[in-house]
């Protein structure tokens, strides 16, 4: 079998044929994932009105992404790229499918939480192929442009799919939402069988168990021996999981659905825009990230994070002052999209970073191991917040307001780390 040198195929235009079908089978893919997750949790919220076992579901979510996160990035390395996209989409297919069979009769808590278990699973172990795909078809002077259309492409799919979600969930109910899904991933899916991503088969070391263990003992070695800086980084990025991004995935709904003094259709519809909102802030912060990429220094990341912090605490002062429902959605929708905006060029500097800093071989593994240690975080966060929301009930501005300072703290104390990486 003849393998194709990367270096022989490696475009030097950015919007190459391949790279152009993966943009827009991210378009759609990320389309129909923003609008099931954002469907499925509403409909749990809705039901159960508990922020609690709301918290708990969504962490419970996030494990088999962890978990999966690196089996998908050394997989990426070693499988074609290709072929995992196209089996996880149609994947994808037929677990909405299945759900969409069993919603109504049977323990629809427990069928609620399997099915987005799954499918948060099968992101984890998605991304890092769609991450590695790129050194592969560009070079490395187009990187952080890629990282930002790719990132662009996410933002603009979280905000159409919510907006969308949020308007065909209010007036029709789930179901509808779940065909448009399952439409969305098999045309992705059939799209992405024409891509061509160079592939190299690697020496395997023995067993399937034995190679997985192997190719991630490699990437720990290598993120805390050979490049320490991005170990640094990624336990600012934990922290800030923990308490800020972790706030905003349980409190947003919560607080809109729940506790603003709102209608109840008129709440799941002004939410399904506030995550628009959030999307719209990662859209705007990819392509500042795109257009700007120039003068954007990674030493100086630091003042992104405390920017990120920094738009929590309006949000706890207008609870206080503001009785309105409207004027506090407002507010806490303009704060959301900031936090994006900030949140959003961090993650294309870092991925940029991490791209140049590694060898081809190790892409996948590394970010997978980046992207699972930070998602760690994610579940025990959003576990934390569902109960601090639970006993504070009436202080809620109380729960946002920690979350700002402890937030704060960590991003003051992070420049150091980000000055480091100007020296290394």
């Amino acid at each position: 079998m003849k393998y194709i040198d990367k270096e022989d195929v490696k475009n030097t235009k950015l919007f190459s044929r391949d790279f152009t079908l993966v943009v827009i089978g991210q378009i759609i893919s990320l389309f129909g994932n923003a609008a099931v997750r954002f469907a499925l949790p509403l409909y749990l919220l809705n039901l159960t009105g508990s922020s609690a076992l709301y918290g708990t579901v969504t962490a419970c979510a996030f494990i088999p992404a962890v978990l999966l996160s690196p089996i998908g990035g050394i997989v990426a390395d070693r499988v074609n790229k290709r072929n995992i996209m196209v089996i996880l989409d149609f994947f994808t297919v037929g677990v909405i499918f299945v759900f969409s069979l069993l919603m109504n009769g049977g323990n629809l808590i427990l069928l609620l939480t399997v099915t987005l278990m799954l499918l948060y699973g099968i992101a984890g172990a998605y991304q890092p192929s769609v991450q590695a795909s790129i050194p592969v078809l560009t070079d490395q002077a187009h990187f952080m442009a890629a990282n930002s259309v790719i990132n662009t492409i996410s933002s603009f799919s979280s905000l159409t799919g919510p907006v969308l979600g949020g308007i065909l969930y209010s007036a029709y109910g789930l179901e509808p939402v779940l065909w448009v899904c399952m439409i969305c991933f098999s045309l992705s899916a059939v799209m992405e069988i024409f891509i061509r991503i160079p592939f190299q088969k690697q020496p395997s070391d023995g067993g399937i168990w034995k190679t997985a263990r192997t190719d991630f003992t490699e990437s720990v070695r290598f993120i805390r021996r050979e490049k320490p800086v991005i170990g640094k980084v990624l336990l600012v990025v934990c922290g800030i999981n923990f308490f800020l991004s972790a706030m905003i995935i349980v409190g947003l709904p919560y607080l809109v659905t729940e506790v603003l003094n709102l209608e109840a259709s008129q709440a799941n519809r002004l939410y399904g825009f506030a995550e628009g909102a959030l999307a719209a802030g990662g859209l705007t912060g990819g392509i500042c990230a795109g257009v700007f990429s120039d003068r954007l220094e990674i030493h100086q990341s630091g003042k992104l994070i405390i920017a990120c912090a920094a738009c929590v605490f309006p949000i706890s002062v207008g609870l206080v002052l503001f009785s309105s429902g409207m004027i506090n959605y407002v507010m806490i929708t303009i704060c959301c999209f900031g936090i994006m905006v900030f949140s959003t060029i961090f993650t294309v500097q870092m991925m940029s970073f991490v791209q140049k800093e590694t060898p081809q071989n190790m892409i996948g593994k590394v970010i997978a191991v980046l992207l699972t240690v930070s998602m760690c975080a994610q579940p025990l966060g959003n576990a934390l917040y569902g109960i601090l929301f639970e006993i504070g009930k009436g202080y809620e501005h109380a729960v946002v307001l920690f979350s700002g300072v402890v937030s704060l703290g960590i991003a003051m104390g992070a420049r150091n780390i980000f000055l480091a990486i100007r020296e290394a």
